[in-house]
């Protein structure tokens, strides 16, 4: 196994990482390990591939009718 040295850490992201680290029942290495093993495992889209994306979207909802969202939004939050 590999090891990576991160500097210049901002305090105020160590101790987020300390709290998330706590929250989950792992330790600060740990929990920074998982995120990074998460995170390089998580694919990444390249602009095009998102446009093309987003135009298969765009043709397969075109002609229909959605409600309003912030009308949605608003009904939610006022129950």
């Amino acid at each position: 196994m590999s090891d990576i040295l991160v500097r210049n850490l901002g305090e105020d992201v160590v101790e987020r990482l300390k709290k998330r680290a706590k929250k989950e029942g792992r330790s600060l290495q740990a929990e920074v390990k998982a995120i990074l093993e998460r995170s390089a495992r998580t694919p990444t889209v390249d602009m095009k591939t998102a446009r093309k994306l987003s135009e298969r979207f765009r043709r397969k909802f075109r002609g229909r009718k959605f409600p309003d969202s912030v009308k949605l939004v608003r009904e939610d939050r006022e129950r």
